[in-house]
């Protein structure tokens, strides 16, 4: 089971701050109250020091607490790093591209629960999205295809949504001379990304055939999104274990500031771009 760090540094600022709260209502005056009755019974620097001195949870909890407070506001309701872990997002996003989510775009949430607090925006078809897929509690990123009431479709490498086509322009194999993947450029409500096909080949000499994943239909129940990867043939998504509630949504990815696919490579930053 994976740490909830949002959660975790929600924790930690609560405890540092309750307890830099409850030092400046009553500890700190029971300190001076005892210092200044040592001051009048005559007592050295040394007695005065000790007796002003700050326990240690109160002065470690004094330190970070500034610290923790601006990270969790930052990270909670601003922005937050995320790393692509996987392929599923190629050829747009790759593993080891460092993406930046915006937290804002669809409303500031709660902490832990996901719960909205104050509505600024919602999801449109075509973005991509940073989630939490039901019953996981690791990040997933996938682009959103179908939103709540939507009927979505997906056969013969073609989607439809709400019994429209999405339409798509072939951009050929690759590598051109014996392709494994081949390319298309999709056009969504609020994107154009390329998504991918593998090539899957078969016992004969030059049998070929493109896989595009699971297909099916599926109707988008109320508060919930269906998402898929852009590479369609390897990508665990709505297609496997079903719709997003609205209330396990991270944030819009926006970007990509850095790659940095392992520790024995150096970071790149020949990949930042807009996240289409």
């Amino acid at each position: 089971m994976e740490l909830d760090l949002p959660l975790i540094l929600m924790w930690a600022t609560a405890v540092t701050g309750i307890i830099s709260l409850a030092d400046f209502v009553f500890f700190r005056k029971k300190r001076q109250a005892a210092a200044e009755a040592l001051i009048s019974a005559g007592a050295d620097d040394e007695a005065l020091k000790d007796a002003e001195r700050e326990p240690y949870i109160i002065e470690t909890s004094k330190s970070f607490f500034p610290v923790l407070a601006l990270v969790f506001v930052l990270r909670s309701f601003l922005a937050e790093p995320f790393q692509i872990p996987s392929g599923s997002m190629e050829p747009g996003l790759i593993t080891g591209d460092f993406i930046l989510v915006s937290k804002f775009s669809y409303g500031l949430r709660m902490p832990g629960s996901g719960a909205t607090l104050v509505p600024l925006g919602e999801p449109e078809r075509g973005d991509v999205m940073v989630f939490f897929p039901p019953g996981d509690s690791r990040y997933f990123i996938k682009r959103v295809i179908g939103l709540p009431g939507d009927h979505v479709e997906y056969r013969n490498l073609r989607l439809t949504v709400n019994g429209e086509e999405i339409p798509v322009e072939a951009l050929g194999g690759v590598p051109s001379y014996n392709p494994t993947y081949f390319e298309g450029r999709e056009t969504h409500d609020n994107a154009e990304p390329v998504v991918k096909w593998l090539v899957a080949r078969g016992g004969a000499p030059g049998e070929a055939r493109l896989f595009g994943g699971p297909e099916g239909e599926w109707d988008v129940p109320e508060g919930s999104y269906f998402m898929m990867g852009d590479n369609r043939g390897n990508s665990g998504d709505s297609r496997m274990w079903g719709f997003v509630p609205e209330e396990n949504i991270v944030g819009k990815a926006v970007a990509v500031w850095m790659h940095w696919e392992s520790w024995t490579s150096l970071p790149s930053f020949s990949r930042n771009k807009v996240i289409d």
